[in-house]
């Protein structure tokens, strides 16, 4: 009789064990090792010429044995045992679903029927997830994905057409060919892959508003002014996809920028304004030809970039890449064409100069026309003073 309460007992416990409850068992070891809340600290690998980055900051209590447990037979207590494991283990499986379901934002409300509806809070969380990941990844270029994360963003906003209504951040549609393969979006990849993550922690929120609230917060992570956001995009499928040519060619000069930004409603001023993002990153030859960063501290958000243009001088380099612009002094920074033509067009200069004088006027106008250029084509519910401003990693 021993011998068959043992191969019940055995048969009960086997069944519940299959691979994805071993695996929520391991998780739920996992994070019963750590405290809640615990953020680790992290130490910075690179250090920049002007400033620096940004620092991100039980047992249960053994039972009373059973006064009548060792009257059973034991094939009865057997499986009791049996029943208990696969009750124990089924529970534990779906307890699983509690944590994983406050990581991705607040509980459903039951009174509104259990629609999940997100609060500021929830944005903020998203936010926060993207500051961690930008802080703990600095395997990137220059130490950070902050710069390859506000082109994603830039560039899934900068193919609206006001005359058409199409394009623009609504949609997210550079998940898609032929749009991801445009060679204005070469290499960006990475930043999507960055954020596929973050959604799978967040799925409520669409690609649409990630890519967005991503590029708020890289530039404010990356010292940069305060950008106000507010949800609202939704996905679309490939046939949204937007036909290439829509984006800034860097080979050509102002006339060529009016035009692409005009399509888009944006005046000379704040042409000049959405350019200063050129003051992150680099170039690379395996994505747009070029090569190079515009500034010494391409993760910081600064005014240099038209300091640099006005006070270095610019001469052609002499390579067998597309033509662009080298700083005599140290021939380590570079400038497109596009870049140039803001100094020798009269109506963008004063802009140039303005801005370099004055870096609290460009941070204000800065972050002005990324809020617009974010919202090209978005179909709101909310209000614009319903805009949210995101916490910064150290505030």
């Amino acid at each position: 009789m021993a011998t068959v309460a043992g191969s019940l007992a055995r048969t009960a416990f086997r069944r519940p064990l299959t691979s994805s409850c071993v695996q929520n068992v391991a998780r739920a070891g996992n994070r019963s090792a750590l405290p809640r809340g615990h953020r680790p600290a992290f130490q910075h690998r690179h250090q920049h010429q002007h400033q620096s980055r940004h620092g991100y900051s039980t047992v249960p209590p053994a039972g009373e044995k059973s006064s009548w447990s060792s009257r059973l037979p034991y094939w009865a207590l057997g499986l009791t045992v049996a029943g208990g494991a696969a009750y124990y283990f089924t529970t534990l499986t779906q307890a699983q679903t509690v944590p994983e379901a406050l990581k991705k934002g607040s509980a459903p409300d039951a009174k509104k029927g259990g629609v999940f509806k997100p609060t500021r809070e929830d944005y903020q969380r998203v936010y926060d997830e993207v500051a961690r990941r930008l802080e703990e990844n600095d395997e990137y270029d220059d130490g950070s994905f902050g710069p390859v994360i506000v082109r994603l963003a830039w560039h899934c906003s900068g193919t609206y057409d006001k005359e058409t209504g199409t394009g623009g951040s609504d949609g997210a549609t550079m998940r898609f060919a032929p749009e991801n393969d445009h060679g204005a979006n070469a290499g960006l990849k990475a930043a999507r892959d960055f954020l596929d993550p973050v959604k799978e922690k967040f799925p409520w929120i669409s690609y649409s508003d990630l890519w967005t609230l991503a590029g708020v917060a890289a530039i404010q992570e990356m010292q940069g002014p305060a950008i106000p956001w507010r949800p609202g995009r939704n996905d679309r499928d490939a046939a949204a996809c937007t036909p290439d040519g829509r984006l800034p060619d860097a080979t050509k000069e102002q006339s060529h920028l009016r035009a692409i930004f005009g399509r888009m409603g944006f005046d000379d001023r704040e042409i000049v304004a959405l350019s200063g993002a050129h003051a992150l990153g680099r170039c690379h030859t395996d994505r747009s030809g070029f090569t190079g960063p515009w500034t010494f501290s391409p993760t910081v958000v600064t005014n240099d970039y038209y300091k640099l243009l006005l006070d270095e001088k610019w001469n052609w380099k002499k390579w067998n890449g597309p033509r662009q612009f080298e700083d005599s002094k140290t021939k380590t920074l570079m400038m497109l064409p596009t870049d140039i033509s803001l100094i020798k067009d009269a109506a963008f200069r004063k802009h140039v100069e303005r801005y370099a004088k004055d870096q609290d006027a460009f941070f204000k106008e800065f972050s002005d026309v990324i809020v617009k250029l974010f919202e090209l084509g978005v179909p709101f519910k909310t209000k614009e003073d319903e805009r949210m401003t995101f916490k910064t990693s150290t505030a």
